[in-house]
Parts: structure tokens; sequence; C-alpha cells
């Protein structure tokens, strides 16, 4: 049975049919939005393509996760402790520490090549909408940013609880991919919010490789990667490095080629590793 629930989470991503149907109603309203106000919000290209990267991932992602649920079953087997989750401070445990595995997962997403590649799918929209949200790549099991959530489950936590808190971390994240929000108030101390996901998502200097959070921003704030929307200049969104494209195929595998690319061209082992592990 803990198999089955693994495979679903794994496999079939984490928003239910009620919460597709009201990421639908909400770009629309959001297109909507956009329109009266006359402001230049989406691009329906840019949109669709999107939109066809997200059909491809479910399927990918199917065949993922019949390689991961078996690793995260034997880190199971193997975990220091058994760690119950029916209480409110085991739960709250365990939130803050998916936060802090998830802060370091994107961050290494950013500093990293190999994990770049599948990660940069997910910036390359040249414009920040609800539907970029779901323009995720389909290599995350080769890049191997889901091994960052196995220590959680090797210290004891169940991993159908594990990737559930993974699951609410990335719904919440849906609603970061706005201009509509402005600012939460007091929020924006603790929470990731719109105006801070901004940021991380603007290719303007100051803002590059910035606010990785996921519901909490507090671990940037801890860890020096903090920053505010530059004052004095509009944000721009979209890949410092890459043309625009509209092609899903150029969109989610042209830094994979770029990467095999430089490995060929490399004149040493080491500058074949740098090619791979080296910054973006």
């Amino acid at each position: 049975m803990q198999h089955q629930h693994l495979l679903s989470l794994l496999g079939h991503g984490h928003h239910g049919r009620g919460f597709l149907l009201l990421a639908i109603a909400l770009i629309a309203i959001e297109y909507g939005w956009h329109r009266l106000r006359g402001t230049d919000g989406y691009d329906l290209k840019e949109s669709a393509s999107s939109l066809l990267v997200a059909g491809g991932r479910i399927v990918t992602r199917g065949i993922s996760g019949l390689v991961q649920a078996p690793v995260f079953l034997w880190a199971h087997d193997h975990r220091l402790f058994t760690i119950a989750t029916g209480g409110a401070f085991a739960i709250g445990t365990l939130f803050l520490l998916s936060e802090f595995l998830y802060y370091w997962f994107h961050r290494a997403s950013h500093m990293v090549r190999w994990m770049w590649a599948s990660h940069c799918v997910h910036h390359s929209p040249t414009h920040l909408n609800l539907s970029a949200a779901y323009r995720l790549g389909w290599t995350d099991l080769i890049s191997g940013n889901w091994l960052f959530f196995l220590p959680a489950v090797l210290l004891g936590f169940d991993p159908v609880v594990v990737l559930g808190m993974m699951g609410a971390n990335l719904s919440y994240q849906f609603f970061l991919h706005t201009e509509a929000v402005r600012s939460l108030g007091p929020l924006e101390w603790i929470l990731n919010t719109p105006a801070h996901h901004r940021v991380h998502h603007a290719s303007n200097a100051q803002c590059l490789d910035k606010n990785f959070g996921g519901v909490l921003i507090i671990y940037d704030r801890m860890f020096g990667t903090f920053a505010k929307a530059p004052a004095d200049e509009p944000l721009h969104y979209g890949l410092l490095s890459k043309e625009p494209s509209y092609n899903p195929i150029t969109i989610l595998f042209r830094e994979w080629l770029d990467i095999a690319r430089d490995i060929l061209r490399a004149r040493s082992p080491s500058a074949a590793w740098r090619a791979v592990s080296g910054r973006p």
C-alpha cells in the first residue's frame, strides 16, 4: 500500500483534479485582469508551450516514479529513527526540515549546471504568470533533485508524509507566479510571496540567484540569498544566455545539449567535469 501511495505522489504529481480546475480558473482570471489593465502579462504562444511541457511532464513523472519509489522505500527501511507524524510538533518539525531541504535543493539547482539543465526550463518564460508555474523540466530523475529529500526519510519520517509535505510546498508556489499581487505586508518577512518570487525569476543583475525559499523566506534571510526588487528598474524575465523559444523540445533539452557539446570539446577530464558541475 505504501508503495502505491509513493507511486501516486511521485508519478502523478501532487495536484488533484480540483486543484487543476482551480488553477485553470485563476489563469483565466489573471489573463482577463491583464487584458483589462492593458498590461503585457501573457504571451499566448508562450503559455501554449508551457501547457505542452506540463502535459509531457505527467508522462515523465510516471516513469521517474518507478525508479524513485524503491529508493525512498529503501531509505525508510534504513532509517535512523521512527518518527510518528500524528502530532503538531512532529508535523511542524517536518515542515521546517522540508523547507530547509527545499531551500538547498533549489539553491543547488542554480549553482550546479547538471541540475540547472532541468531547472532552467522553469526560468525560461519571459512573462511571469500563473501558466508559467507549470513549465517544469522532464529530467528531474537524471538531474537528481529528488535525492535532496531523502535525508528526511533516513531520519525517520514516513516517505509518504515527506512527499505529501513537498507536494503542499509546490502547490503553495503555484500562487507565487503572478504580478497581480503586490505585497502581503508583514507576512513578507516570513513567507515566500509573489513579490519575493518575482525577484527570483527576474534576470536583472541584482536579482540573480536570490530568494530560493518554498513556503518560507526565512532561510534566504539566514543564508544571505534574500533580495528585494530593484526600486529603479523594471523586472525582466527569461534566461540571460538563451534566446526565448516556443519549441518545447528546445526549451526542455537545449541546456543538456550544450553540456554534451562542452564535454566533447573539453581538452581534459577536469574541463569536462567543470562543464557538468560548474556554475551555469
